[in-house]
């Protein structure tokens, strides 16, 4: 279980386990900057000790290794784990790397340290003055509070309403602090995940290039560096969508916090001062209590609690109530009490005061007081609904982007004016004017406000498309299990919901599927329409920041609709619920899966594409940088490989130039615009590796050179067919499962030293070199 997600409505409460919660966040965020700091102080080392290179390399690999980040939530996505293990890779490799060290270049500067000293004054630097306003300001809050309520009743009216108007200014300024840095302190969590490691794997390409000695290691380390990019890359994605979520509960729970209490066994909670008498003449004091109270079982408990004594809980105190009285004005020389009287000490009431009037009420109408108020919550009721009109408009605005969209940058992710879609969506939705609407030849309606008008109508519905029921169901085979058992487990689920919903969601992702297949045009691969479609599809009953960090889940489940929608809608799942299937191995008379080879690591082979895959031909060599898209080419859930092409400039790899020249590289980057502008090393689009699959050989990068003509032999093959003569089960998402028999359709060598490249089924992927005949 990792940290445990700080809810906003919390912030209100200011309860006892809030503040645990919080400080164990502001100590993981502290043990973030220590770990940081020594990172700095490493690669500082390694830059001005060039003879004591060796030592300090080591030490950097022991920092790396011994560092692991905490999570929010009860489980990680595949990027994230990949993400925190990347530490201990980087740390293997180095120790691999330092046997063969001949000379490193000092110029690690701009890729290392600058990007983590900027992490760790901007963020965790915020993060720490955010506290200190944080404490200061509860400092003063409670303050105030303890000497605004010792005011005498007796006092003039005017000079009553000008404190309470104090207190209650002061202590919204507090909530709001209070729910900014929260806020931030969550944000801080997620971001460190990628803006720590994306630093180091930097550093990582720089040392390739420079060291000469390490460049068969350097070869060998690039699958894994890719896939850790694109799941930094996807990760910085759900950040991206997760962050803005939460801001927009943030600000709902700021407008109105009472309606967005999270729901819990208790009727009624919050702080209240409660009297003690002493014998006299001492009189009596007022201490501050949590307070607790079930109606059912009529049983009320307090917990003395201070935030200016560093937090420390006292004992509890439990009993059942009897009855709850008001204290008028008249009776004690203190505002907001009331008198409680419990079972076990009938006659000897306990006197409480509340923070307000307001409270007062909430806590008499909880506690079956004289006095009750009573809350109306709004209900808001939507008019989109899965009928006829409804599957019009879907249909109406899908026909009009394939026809006319389809290579628009930035589909469905730019989003369109609103006043301009509310506009044509109220026109859509009127079975008057529904038909009137041209979409597919009218000017009138850009593509954007289209597709912002389609995504409108699905948030709009009052259940999303894949329901509320379903929603838990949904996300669990996305945390966990294989790629296969993941789309059994959503094929069976799909087919568990209502008819229409399942008619509708089937539309709409064979749309999505013809867009992801026009992503080299308009950048929205497979993982971007998850990003986007994953909050629009499904969402959880209840809007707290825990449900928030579900959405990079709910990302997954999408992923998988559109890479698997042939096999999920046109075909009936098993009968009962499948269970996960664990990774199969081949059969004991199948031929090795590839060659090993000595001095490589032990790990399953990925697929090696052709880096540059915007290039579809020769002339794609003078399209413009900027069509090059920012985020992951694959998704990661179950990918569909993208086939391997021959178009590499023969030099590309020549001299220094491990896998792109340096100089090509800072061009790229320097011309792309801010908003698509890749990070780092975003060009690099190779699916994941596999860390269960640990007992095959990597084999070395093939790039062809032209002496050897393997780019003619590429040619000669392309397109063949071959039959499978021995089954195979995929230990990765990136291959193909088949029984022996199977044909496969446009067989092509990879770039993988015994694999090929074939599509069966409609789906492309890896087929072992010599599991197959060709035909």
């Amino acid at each position: 279980m990792g940290l445990q997600p700080l809810e906003f409505s919390d912030c209100y409460l200011d309860s006892p386990w809030f503040r645990e919660r919080v400080r164990a966040h502001e100590a993981e965020l502290e043990k973030t900057n220590k770990f940081i700091k020594e990172l700095l102080k490493d690669g500082k080392n390694l830059i001005a000790a060039t003879k004591n290179l060796s030592a300090a390399q080591r030490k950097f690999a022991h920092s790396l290794r011994d560092f692991k980040f905490e999570f929010i939530g009860d489980a990680e996505t595949d990027d994230e784990r990949y993400i925190d293990a990347s530490l201990h890779e980087f740390s293997n490799f180095l120790k691999n790397l330092e046997e063969q060290r001949e000379i490193l270049a000092l110029s690690v500067t701009e890729t290392l340290i600058k990007p983590l000293e900027r992490f760790r004054k901007e963020q965790l630097g915020a993060v720490k003055e955010e506290k200190k306003k944080f404490d200061k300001e509860t400092e003063k809050n409670y303050s105030l509070l303890e000497k605004h309520l010792n005011l005498s009743a007796k006092k003039k009216e005017l000079q009553l309403q000008e404190a309470d108007n104090q207190v209650e200014q002061n202590r919204k300024h507090f909530y709001e602090l209070s729910l900014e840095y929260v806020c931030k302190l969550q944000e801080i969590q997620e971001r460190k995940k990628f803006e720590c490691v994306e630093p180091v794997l930097s550093f990582f390409q720089g040392l390739f290039t420079f060291y000469h000695q390490g460049y068969e290691l350097a070869k060998d380390f690039n699958h894994y560096k890719m896939a850790l990019q694109i799941n930094i890359q996807n990760t910085r994605n759900r950040f991206e969508g997760t962050r803005s979520e939460v801001e927009e509960l943030m600000n709902k729970i700021r407008r109105n916090p009472q309606e967005h209490k999270r729901a819990n066994h208790f009727t009624m909670e919050g702080y209240l001062y409660v009297q003690e008498k002493r014998p006299a003449p001492f009189g009596s004091s007022w201490v501050k209590h949590y307070c607790m109270y079930r109606k059912e079982t009529k049983k009320f408990s307090m917990i003395p609690f201070e935030h200016r004594s560093g937090g420390k809980v006292g004992d509890a105190e439990l009993f059942v109530l009897t009855y709850c009285t008001k204290r008028n004005a008249d009776t004690i020389d203190r505002r907001f009490c009331f008198d409680l009287e419990a079972s076990d000490r009938p006659g000897v009431p306990v006197t409480m005061q509340a923070f307000s009037e307001e409270d007062r009420k909430l806590w008499m109408e909880a506690l079956d007081g004289k006095e009750a108020v009573s809350i109306n919550f709004q209900i808001f009721f939507y008019s989109a609904q899965l009928d006829k009109i409804g599957f019009t408009i879907i249909k109406k605005c899908i026909s009009a982007v394939e026809t006319r969209g389809m290579n628009e940058k930035g589909l469905y992710r730019i989003v369109g004016v609103s006043s301009t879609v509310q506009r044509l969506l109220s026109l859509l939705m009127d079975s008057k004017t529904c038909n009137e609407v041209d979409l597919e030849n009218s000017v009138d309606w850009e593509v954007k406000t289209i597709t912002s008008a389609m995504k409108q109508y699905l948030r709009s519905l009052p259940e999303p498309l894949m329901t509320y029921e379903l929603h838990g169901e949904f996300i669990v085979p996305a945390k966990s299990g294989s790629p296969e058992s993941r789309v059994n487990a959503v094929h069976f689920l799909v087919h568990k919901l209502p008819e229409k919903n399942r008619e509708m969601l089937e539309i709409l992702v064979k749309h999505l599927a013809n867009v992801s297949k026009h992503a080299k045009r308009n950048l929205m691969t497979v993982a971007n329409l998850g990003v986007v479609f994953g909050p629009t599809l499904m969402r959880p009953q209840e809007e707290t920041v825990a449900a928030i960090m579900d959405l990079k889940f709910q990302n997954i489940v999408v992923e998988i609709l559109i890479e698997n929608h042939e096999k999920i809608f046109k075909t009936l799942p098993d009968a009962t619920f499948p269970e996960p299937i664990s990774v199969a191995v081949s059969p004991p008379n199948a031929p090795p899966r590839q060659s090993r080879r000595q001095g490589q690591r032990i790990k399953r082979p990925l697929a090696v594409y052709n880096l540059c895959l915007e290039l579809d031909d020769a002339d794609s060599h003078n399209s413009p940088r900027e069509d090059t898209p920012t985020g992951s080419m694959d998704s990661l859930s179950s990918q569909s490989p993208t086939p391997a092409f021959s178009s590499s400039p023969p030099g590309l790899l020549d001299g220094n130039d491990l896998i792109m020249n340096s100089g090509d590289l800072a061009g790229w980057t320097t011309n792309l615009p801010a908003q698509s502008r890749p990070s780092m090393v975003s060009w690099m689009n190779v699916p994941p590796a596999n860390p269960a699959a640990t007992n095959a050989a990597l084999p070395t990068f093939f790039f062809p050179s032209p002496a050897t003509g393997t780019d003619t032999a590429g040619e000669s093959v392309a397109h063949r067919k071959a039959r499978a003569v021995y089954p195979c089960e995929a230990e990765h998402s990136s291959e193909l499962s088949f029984q022996i028999g199977a044909i496969f359709e446009d067989v092509q060598f990879s770039r993988e030293p015994g694999w090929l490249e074939g599509t069966l089924n409609g789906k492309r992927g890896l087929i072992p070199q010599n599991y197959v005949q060709f035909l």
